[in-house]
């Protein structure tokens, strides 16, 4: 077995990993344990987070703020894209678990690391992710996945463990026991009373989004514009990446806009429950949605959806590191050449009201939609319908003379055997 002396551990601060970092010297005596957290856009006190990191026996702790580049080549990508997972899942911590391993592999470069180490449960997604972002990356490292070797088997059991041997555990105890995941696109709860699905979410639970009975009385109209299926402008006014969808998230949450409670299907098979909120990012899907409604034609588009659901799925299992998403992204990039134009949308009470669209690649012509006097001639929909509708007639006109007859015509019968010979 290859001697581990340098592990370089995914490092959140929070329950699972702050436990880790014991257990890891523990398991591998003398090794060193290198702590890598990645500012993805959740609130974080981070000077308490180096501490706590050093303080439970990393020998270093990286902290990287990579929310610009997880939003400009990783989220707003996947939007163009339109991928939602099953109809629902807005793919928020889906997205950031790529990125984060990869900037995990590369201090583990850096660093002359043996190993790498993640604090993912074993019947979860993200182990999967971070270890599919592994292979991709950098196949000769060792994969240390403490929730599949040790012997706890729980959230209770690991904050017994936390208590053992003094690490402190903040907020989370007992009866505070929600699993979440804070990124700039959403915030994740799971466990707690979500596990019975009967069970209605606390509205104290929620954090990035008001509820809609508590949101203002009026309506607050926005316009969001795009260039090439990538969100540039709000209100007439250009702002960065980072920005643009830090305003969006706090117009999305005053309004109660983003909440999504979910039953998916995890990677291992089984069904899980998650409440996400994603304010912003729900906004964008809104309003890209209408500006492919009226610049994309309709086989482009049912195409477009179509792969945008594989598009989700790849993201979802942790295959971004893949021919197949590269190539998937370069469909999605052609298509996006003529997604440029403004959408109009007013925010009300957990609704997207869409008001007004505006593209210069507009296939909308109104002289041909209108029902007023236009150029269109009536008369030419008559050889249309007869020749779009001829299968359809032929059909109908055989299968009514079979079931009149009891079974098949004796020319069908010749044709039969005919085609036999």
């Amino acid at each position: 077995m290859k001697e581990i002396k340098k592990i370089v551990l995914a490092y959140s601060g929070g329950l699972d990993t702050s436990i880790i970092i014991p257990w890891l010297k523990e398991q591998y005596p003398g090794c060193e344990v290198v702590a890598v957290c990645t500012d993805v856009g959740q609130k974080e006190d981070w000077e308490a987070l180096k501490q706590k990191a050093i303080a439970s026996g990393a020998s270093k702790i990286y902290v990287l703020d990579v929310k610009e580049e997880l939003v400009r080549d990783y989220i707003f990508p996947m939007l163009r894209a339109g991928a939602i997972y099953e109809g629902k899942y807005l793919l928020g911590t889906s997205i950031a678990r790529p990125l984060q391993a990869k900037k995990q592999v590369e201090i583990a470069l850096k660093e002359g690391a043996d190993a790498v180490a993640h604090g993912c449960t074993g019947k979860g997604n993200d182990q999967v992710r971070f270890e599919l972002t592994y292979k991709a990356l950098a196949p000769h490292l060792e994969i240390i996945a403490p929730w599949r070797m040790w012997d706890i088997r729980s959230r209770e059991q690991a904050i017994e463990y936390a208590q053992k041997h003094g690490i402190p555990l903040g907020n989370i105890s007992k009866k505070n026991i929600y699993s979440r995941d804070w990124n700039i696109w959403h915030i994740s709860h799971e466990g707690g009373i979500l596990e019975d699905l009967w069970n209605r979410p606390e509205e104290d639970m929620f954090m990035l989004t008001r509820s809609p009975k508590e949101a203002p009385d009026q309506e607050e109209e926005i316009t969001v514009e795009f260039e090439q299926g990538i969100p540039v402008a709000l209100d007439g006014e250009r702002l960065g990446p980072v920005e643009l969808l830090t305003r969006l998230n706090e117009l999305g949450g005053k309004h109660g806009i983003g909440r999504a409670d979910v039953v998916e299907t995890r990677v291992v098979g089984m069904k899980s429950r998650g409440v996400y909120e994603t304010p912003g990012g729900t906004i964008l899907f809104t309003a890209l949605r209408e500006l492919e409604m009226i610049t994309l034609d309709a086989e482009t588009l049912s195409l477009k959806r179509q792969l945008a659901a594989r598009y989700a799925e790849l993201v979802y299992q942790g295959k971004w590191f893949t021919l197949q998403r590269e190539a998937l992204d370069a469909f999605m990039k052609s298509v996006a050449r003529f997604l440029t134009g403004k959408i109009r949308l007013a925010l009300y009470k957990g609704n997207i009201i869409v008001c007004g669209r505006s593209s210069e690649y507009s296939l909308y012509l109104q002289d041909l939609a209108s029902f007023g006097e236009s150029s269109y001639d009536h008369r030419d929909a008559t050889g249309f319908i007869k020749l779009y509708g001829l299968p359809v007639g032929v059909s109908a006109m055989v299968q009514k003379k079979l079931e009149a007859e009891g079974g098949p015509a004796e020319e069908m019968k010749e044709m039969a055997r005919f085609s036999e010979k």
